[in-house]
């Protein structure tokens, strides 16, 4: 079977190595940039070809004879990608976090007979496995809690952050709102608001902030408690807030001696610079996820917990790692038949599908990267821990 992968970034090179080890598997790996293809040809045995993915004739012809296509691209050209890898009749896995809604593709996807699986990450991703998970195996769940984030090893001035997705994709976080589900109600909050210390353990204290991170979970889990955090270390929420709220995430063109300049992009580009992962600088990807319910009759609480960090042998970060070798693991269970489904589909409906989970696990497993469950029964019903700690966030 062929594979073909649409990026051949920090994320996307990680994906097309991890599929290329599978010696059924003839891969494909298409970019616009020939030094991050080289270099990834020089790592695996894959094929490449340089080409401009935005424009769609070259992208129809480069996905013609593919069985399975992986979109790894900017999420500034996902949702048009994706469209036209649906359009193509192609199974699609997408790890595109773009702002437009997937569902409008649901249609087009079953009436082309696609399974198109999105926002197949770790979080979103590996999170929303585990909600479908967890939902498929308990009567009722009360409240869904999920903390994640990368951090780099080393703490540097002034940010303490690395990035390993696009730039303009980790603002876009910062200035897009963010949905919560309270008492079974969607309501939307700043990002970066409601900042709260998190004892995280392995790690040490990290803060959390909103971020627009529940996605589908927001449409398809019948949840009345929902929100996603994401974690840095401490100072990072003020002061990327002070970025933002002086204009340096703006979209919209600005005079500056003459040129007209979008603020935003200047400031991915200075920043980025300091945001850059070195060769060989380690990183770590931390995750805690909190369901709440009851099952047989009792109050339950289930948490699931990740720490992941960089692998020397391989040199890979552990954000390309445990986004990559998720959705990597995702496409086989596609192309296996372990997952059917038609229509777009987010990945909590892999985490409900019978078998899905329980590999998934199984194979991070074989990559080194390990998710602990813990499970204890609870006397406090989770409406009210839940409530209280909006409460003490919003004081």
């Amino acid at each position: 079977m062929k594979v073909t992968v649409l990026g051949a970034g920090l994320v996307g090179g990680a994906i097309a190595r991890d599929l290329a080890l599978d010696e059924g598997l003839k891969v494909l790996s298409i970019d616009h940039a020939p030094e991050l293809l080289e270099k990834l040809q020089a790592q695996a045995d894959v094929e490449i070809a340089c080409a401009d993915l935005s424009d769609e004739a070259i992208l129809k012809s480069a996905i013609s004879d593919a069985d399975l296509v992986v979109s790894a691209v900017p999420g500034s050209m996902g949702y048009q990608t994706l469209k036209r890898i649906i359009e193509a009749g192609k199974d699609v896995v997408d790890i595109s976090f773009f702002g437009e809604d997937p569902f409008e593709l649901d249609g087009l996807a079953k009436q082309n007979g696609v399974t198109a699986v999105v926002d197949c990450g770790v979080a979103p991703g590996l999170s929303n496995v585990i909600a479908g998970y967890v939902q498929s195996k308990m009567e009722k769940i009360d409240s869904y809690i999920c903390y994640v984030g990368g951090l780099p090893r080393v703490r540097s001035w002034p940010y303490e952050y690395k990035a390993v997705f696009s730039p303009r994709d980790v603002l876009e976080e910062f200035t897009r709102p963010s949905r919560l589900v309270e008492h079974g109600e969607l309501v939307v909050r700043p990002a970066l608001s409601e900042v709260e210390l998190i004892d995280f353990k392995g790690v040490g204290t990290l803060e959390a902030f909103n971020t627009d991170g529940l996605r589908s979970l927001a449409r398809t889990m019948d949840i009345p408690f929902m929100k996603e955090k994401t974690m840095r270390y401490p100072g990072h929420a003020n002061l990327v807030r002070a970025f933002r709220d002086s204009g340096f995430f703006g979209t919209e063109e600005i005079d500056v001696g003459g040129l007209m300049v979008k603020p935003i992009d200047v400031t991915a580009k200075l920043m980025f610079e300091q945001w850059r992962m070195k060769e060989g600088e380690e990183d770590l990807t931390v995750m805690q996820v909190i369901m709440d319910g009851q099952k047989d009759g009792r109050r339950v609480r289930r948490d699931f917990y990740l720490v992941d960090g960089y692998d020397t042998e391989t040199h890979t970060t552990s954000m390309a790692r445990t986004t990559g070798y998720t959705c990597s693991i995702v496409a086989r269970q596609v192309m296996e038949g372990m997952f059917t489904r038609k229509g777009i589909c987010p990945p909590e409906y892999v985490g409900a599908t019978t078998g899905c989970y329980e590999h998934l696990l199984v194979e991070l497993e074989h990559r080194g990267i390990h998710v602990e469950e813990v499970v204890t029964e609870t006397e406090e019903s989770s409406e009210e821990r839940f409530v209280s700690v909006f409460q003490r966030q919003i004081a």
